[in-house]
């Protein structure tokens, strides 16, 4: 396989064979230590795990084994969005008056982004780059709220635990 990602200039919304390869690459070692892990010969799977040969796919077994050793963020925010909903993975994240001061700042940000849509709406017509910019942002302050909820409830727990003992 190629050193350069093809994947990396397809814009924020993959296929998912797209996100699989993508993943893939991303993984450290990238495709030869999967392929590597999961026991697979190099030269046979690779064409499995990469969009540069799209006749040749996973089978499902495979790409269960896949998903239990790479990270797959992509693919799953793909699966996520082909059924109508949004992938989280809890990531806790301290609850510090530093994160706090940080999840401002990016609520600014993506606040401005989304301002700067309004003339892009003025029309009432979406494109597809318009709306998939707006669902990627909105999902980055999603995690980041989340996230911050996560860390700030783990905290409590492990509070509530050291009172306990």
């Amino acid at each position: 396989m190629s050193r350069v990602d093809p994947t990396r200039d397809l814009g924020p919304a993959l296929t998912l064979e797209q996100a699989v390869d993508h993943d893939t690459r991303r993984e450290r070692g990238g495709p030869v230590a999967v392929c590597a892990t999961l026991g697979w010969a190099y030269n046979a799977y690779q064409k499995k795990l990469s969009i540069s040969y799209p006749d040749n796919l996973l089978s499902v077994r495979d790409f269960e084994r896949w998903l239990e050793l790479v990270d797959a963020q992509e693919t799953l925010r793909t699966i996520a969005r082909i059924q109508g909903g949004v992938f989280y993975r809890p990531t806790p994240v301290p609850a510090t008056p530093a994160a706090l001061r940080a999840l401002a700042d990016l609520l600014q940000h993506e606040a401005a982004f989304v301002g700067s849509l309004h003339q892009g709406a003025a029309d009432g017509r979406w494109d597809e780059r318009e709306v998939l910019d707006l669902e990627r942002h909105g999902n980055q302050v999603i995690e980041a709220v989340l996230g911050i909820m996560a860390g700030a409830r783990a905290a409590m727990e492990r509070d509530l635990e050291c009172q306990g003992e």
